[in-house]
């Protein structure tokens, strides 16, 4: 049986838009799910079938929102040794590692993180999502690795959104970037929208985009006549837009290490450590690491932090710049 949300605008909410007075009525939901119901065509006012979550509400206006049954996922198991750092009866913390993606997706719908949780012996996994993302709450890049959190119901799916929706779950990383950020503390805050030029990227928007917040700080500079100037840094986000920590390295003028996408091309450098060269270019990702995930359990409320060392290649590198 659909859940179905039906009320009577009062004179108090007049003006407001209908995603957050929904949302504040069901506090059950997240924003972002109730802004995907309302896109998907699942919303109606006064009769009439209404696809903007910012539309405007009036007094006594009838609104009637549809929950739809959610879909049951089809995914073919993947034999793949999951990094389970937290596990119980509503959620587990996976370290992941880079190069593999976090669900199915064009080209790779069948070795991915989704994929191989569906190996586990119980695996109960929030449905209420896309049917190809079950469980899947946030995501880090294919190519980064570190912490992630996956939802085993809809209940822990729903209260860990709305932690996500309110910022505030904690989320640190750490980068290795060309050269150093000037100032090298601080915050970086602009919207991020899609490239205009490559669909596949985003870019900092100056006009439209979603808001993105990034605090950093320089942990370590590395700089001498046989190390090109690279920074260690710490990234807490605010917000958790797509490629957000890449994109602002990079608005910075300070790409990170590795980065395919929004990449720096590595020069031949005079004087270069040569086992120190030999590590940069045979690096296959880029040198970021989601190492901090905190958050309120969904059942009892009570705070969790986990923290996750850097993988090997990238703690290689780290140490030869150290020593070099």
């Amino acid at each position: 049986m659909k859940n179905i949300i039906n009320l009577v605008v009062e004179e108090e909410l007049y003006g407001k838009r209908i995603d957050v007075v929904i949302a504040k009525k069901n506090d059950s939901l997240s924003r972002t799910r109730i802004k995907n119901l309302i896109i998907n065509g699942n919303l109606s006012i006064n009769n009439k079938i209404v696809n903007d979550p910012s539309k405007k509400i009036y007094k006594d206006d009838k609104v009637f929102l549809t929950i739809p049954l959610p879909k049951k996922a089809s995914l073919k198991p993947f034999k793949y040794k999951l990094d389970i750092i937290y596990n119980d009866e509503d959620l587990l913390v996976i370290n992941k590692s880079a190069g593999i993606s976090m669900h199915p997706g064009a080209g790779n719908y069948d070795n991915t993180i989704v994929n191989a949780l569906m190996n586990l012996n119980d695996n109960n996994l929030s449905n209420i999502g896309d049917e190809l993302r079950p469980g899947i709450v946030h995501r880090i890049d294919k190519d980064t690795s570190g912490l992630v959190v996956v939802a085993k119901n809809n209940k822990s799916h729903e209260n860990l959104s709305n932690q996500f929706s309110k910022h505030t779950i904690t989320r640190i990383y750490q980068a290795l970037i060309w050269g150093k950020l000037r100032p090298q503390n601080g915050k970086i805050e602009t919207l991020i929208t899609r490239s205009t030029k490559n669909r596949q990227l985003m870019e900092v928007g100056f006009a439209k985009g979603k808001q993105a917040i990034t605090n950093y700080k320089t942990i370590e500079i590395f700089e001498n006549s046989k190390v090109p100037t690279l920074s260690l840094v710490e990234c807490k986000l605010e917000t958790g837009r797509t490629h957000q920590i890449r994109v602002h390295m990079s608005f910075k003028g300070n790409n990170i290490l590795g980065d395919k996408k929004y990449k720096k091309k590595f020069k031949k450098l005079k004087n270069i450590d040569f086992e120190l060269e030999d590590l940069l270019l045979k690096l296959d990702r880029q040198f970021l690491h989601a190492k901090v995930l905190g958050f309120n359990h969904p059942s009892n409320g009570r705070r969790l932090e986990f923290s996750s060392n850097l993988p090997p290649e990238l703690k290689n590198i780290l140490k030869k710049l150290r020593k070099t």
